[in-house]
């Protein structure tokens, strides 16, 4: 865990997430990385091996992250109410759009994109195992007993890429949203508005499943 929390090994992470985020990952430099880190370049093979394990290390970041904002996630959903698994979304979804509406989730949502546009990146496959497929999964056996519709269905699936997907999109963006609202940046009653719909969305959708 002290490794983890290592000061220096935290900096040159957060500086490779932007450099890879703008440039992609054959452009950015680690002599780049380091010094935007306020390190040596030595620093990258010390704590990462080589720039390859400091891209691992992004991924696995970001996997921590959001496994931060989905805490609120119980480990049995079989236990829960209709009442208490729609409680779960709906919080799920306000920290899901703290997150992203938050300047820090910018660099992140970059990063993403630029590695999933390529083809040979590993970033997807890490992030598929170590966050996405298990998070997914238990999102869909809470949908499930929120609504009673099977968890493993087609439309329960796409039902919570959906839910996703809508917040991720004041993300992505996050500059026409933010022309076409009049806002600069995401103000705190901004990012209030944006829970109000997206909970209003989620709660029209669990409804017209259950119906």
């Amino acid at each position: 865990m002290q490794e983890l929390e290592h000061p220096t090994r935290i900096s040159l992470i957060q500086a490779a997430l932007r450099q890879f985020g703008q440039q992609g990952f054959a452009a950015a430099s680690t002599r780049s990385i380091a010094a935007e880190a306020g390190t040596n370049i030595s620093s990258i093979a010390y704590h990462f091996g080589g720039k390859e394990g400091l891209r691992l290390a992004c991924a696995d970041f970001v996997a921590s992250r959001v496994g931060q904002v989905a805490r609120v996630l119980p480990g049995d959903p079989a236990c829960l109410t209709r009442a208490a698994a729609r409680g779960v979304l709906r919080r799920l979804l306000r920290r899901l759009v703290l997150f992203l509406t938050a300047p820090a989730a910018e660099s992140v949502v970059a990063f993403l994109l630029r590695e999933l546009a390529q083809p040979d990146s590993p970033v997807p496959e890490r992030l598929y195992h170590t966050l996405i497929e298990s998070r997914h999964r238990l999102l869909c056996r809470i949908w499930s007993a929120a609504t009673g519709v099977p968890a493993e269905s087609e439309d329960v699936k796409l039902a919570v890429f959906t839910i996703v997907g809508q917040a991720a999109y004041f993300r992505l963006a996050a500059p026409v949203v933010q022309r076409r609202m009049g806002w600069s940046g995401y103000p705190p009653a901004a990012i209030r508005a944006i829970a109000r719909r997206l909970t209003a969305n989620l709660d029209a959708i669990l409804e017209a499943e259950h119906g």
